[in-house]
């Protein structure tokens, strides 16, 4: 059976993010996947998610892996397929995506999902699985790693513009349901294929322009 998979609207390893205490049940190592903070000091991230986790009695081990020849080499697949719980942090959305595709590390994370393990992707990263990723500078679609492709994902949700929340809508394919996640929130998927939302805040779904339930979406992923 698939694994659990959370899309995290942002501010993750913060203690507003009360859904991690159920996402961590069972877990002794996170896989922490920092590539989308490569230009952004990944040490500071990586300090506070170390000692965030470690609040759960759960160590992390960090994949330094920040380039896409170092997503090629085999040793960080190997990782990654073997890990019970990979967390994609939030960063540069088009460097994680130059990252990561057509990788063995990408196939690594997919088949460890595949086997049970939970996927977390905070902020950018949740909205870089996706098939269609909204541009985050202006809200128009871009092309993202193509696992997730009943939806499109707009982390932050809180701190965005109406107007480019409505660009993002109007240009949506007919079907594509947009989805909106407020910080220390997450939208989260149980291996059953059930969509919940956890956290402080909310979640915002359209689709064909007009306002949809959660339980609307798609429970078929690529992943």
């Amino acid at each position: 059976m698939n694994g659990t998979l959370a899309l995290v609207g942002g501010e993750e390893f913060t203690e507003a993010c009360s859904f991690d205490a159920a996402l961590l049940q069972g877990v002794q190592e996170v896989l922490l996947l920092p590539a989308a903070l490569a230009y952004e000091n990944p040490g500071e991230v990586i300090e506070r998610a170390q000692a965030y986790f470690a609040s759960f009695g759960v160590s992390v081990r960090v994949l330094d892996v920040y380039r896409r020849a170092e997503a090629m080499e085999p040793l960080p697949s190997e990782l990654a397929s073997a890990a019970q719980m990979l967390y994609l942090t939030g960063g540069s959305p088009m460097h994680l995506r130059s990252v990561l595709k057509d990788t063995p590390l990408l196939d690594g994370i997919m088949g460890a999902w595949q086997a049970g393990a939970t996927i977390a992707a905070a902020g950018e990263a949740a909205s870089v699985l996706c098939t269609h990723m909204v541009d985050s500078r202006g809200g128009a679609f871009t092309i993202g790693l193509d696992l997730i492709n009943t939806m499109t994902v707009i982390p932050r949700y809180n701190q965005w513009s109406p107007e480019k929340w409505h660009r993002t809508v109007d240009l949506a394919q007919p079907g594509l349901a947009v989805v909106g996640i407020d910080e220390a929130t997450a939208l989260i998927r149980s291996p059953e294929g059930v969509w919940s939302v956890e956290g402080e805040g909310s979640v915002h779904v359209f689709r064909d322009g007009s306002r949809a339930e959660i339980s609307l979406l798609s429970a078929h992923l690529t992943l």
